[in-house]
């Protein structure tokens, strides 16, 4: 299992499930699991190591690809779930719904709309993994 960003390889180690966030809906992949490529949607992925390790990471979209014995995920960005800081991603929403409301130009209002999109699934990772944890 192999999870890279635009900056860096983020994770690389064995697994015995991974779940993703598939654009049609979630998805658990185990081992064998048949060859596929599909886009991904922001949100978390969950690693269950072959020692039962569970990991977690927020991606903010990108692709998957299993192979016969290797998945990867090539994410735009992505970031391990202990680096998150709900605080900042609460101001940073706050801030993108006060452009959308200003709606000052239909570029600003899209890019707006878009970190919207990734801010809200990031608090919605953080909150996910917090009820786990509890």
């Amino acid at each position: 299992m192999d999870i890279v960003s635009a900056e860096q390889e983020i994770w690389t180690g064995f697994a015995r499930m991974v779940f993703a966030p598939g654009e049609i809906g979630e998805l658990g992949i185990l081992p064998r699991h048949s060859p596929l490529l599909t886009r991904l949607k922001p949100g978390e992925v969950r690693v269950v190591g072959v020692d039962d390790s569970d990991q977690s990471f927020y991606i903010s979209g990108g692709i998957l690809e299993i192979q016969p014995h290797v998945v990867t995920i090539l994410a735009d960005m992505a970031i391990r779930a202990s680096d998150l800081d709900e605080a900042a991603a609460i101001e940073a929403k706050h801030r993108a719904e006060d452009i959308m409301a200003e709606r000052k130009s239909e570029m600003d209002f899209a890019r707006a709309k878009a970190e919207l999109v990734e801010l809200s699934a990031m608090i919605e990772t953080i909150k996910k993994i917090s009820n786990r944890k509890a």
